[in-house]
């Protein structure tokens, strides 16, 4: 008898590998940019954070601070939180475009007219950073980013960010605010040490 060859539909493969290509690009969120870069400490740590359910706090080389909380479902209840404890009413647009940004380091009081800038503009914006200091009063505005965004996120793992030439004061302030929140439990993000130099070992 004589063999015939097999002949092989390659229609539905290549209609699944399109379909998984649509699927990947329409669900990915690309992270917004930081407003401030920083230069962290090395550390021999090997210890990963969790992708999500982060609340990271930032201290720039200046002093400044920044808050962050990855979901955007509890950023949107953080901000909606921070206006309550502030007397702020946000739109839905400045709601909006909170939930999908990225770090904020802007005072209460300047917080809703930077949310109603145009994305590109507030790129452009120097944010001065949160106002911090060791108490409780509205004034220590790090304190209510930090005890709202522990409500809104369900108590999230505990970030701190600071560069290698942050000031003391600083991170006094950061860490005092933990502190008066009762946190007792928190990581360190720190860069990969570098090993040392051949010659160095000799």
């Amino acid at each position: 008898m004589p063999r015939a060859s097999t002949a092989i539909d390659m229609t539905p493969m290549v209609d699944v590998a399109f379909l998984l290509v649509t699927f990947f690009i329409l669900t990915t969120q690309f992270r917004p940019d930081e407003p401030v870069q920083v230069q962290m400490p090395s550390s021999t740590s090997m210890t990963q954070p969790q992708e999500k359910g982060n609340l990271t706090i930032t201290i720039a080389p200046d002093g400044r601070i920044f808050f962050d909380l990855d979901n955007q479902n509890y950023r949107r209840e953080l901000i909606q939180r921070m206006g309550e404890t502030y007397g702020i009413n946000f739109t839905l647009d400045e709601i909006n475009a909170f939930v999908v940004g990225s770090s904020i380091g802007m005072p209460m009081n300047q917080l809703k007219s930077f949310l109603a800038l145009p994305p590109e503009d507030r790129r452009k914006v120097e944010q001065p950073g949160i106002p911090a200091d060791t108490t409780k009063s509205l004034a220590n505005e790090l304190y209510y980013w930090l005890e709202n965004g522990r409500r809104a996120g369900n108590n999230p793992v505990i970030l701190i960010k600071g560069d290698l030439n942050a000031t003391y004061p600083a991170v006094r302030n950061v860490f005092e605010t933990l502190a008066l929140s009762k946190v007792n439990k928190f990581g360190l993000i720190t860069a990969d040490e570098m090993p040392p130099p051949p010659d160095a070992l000799k």
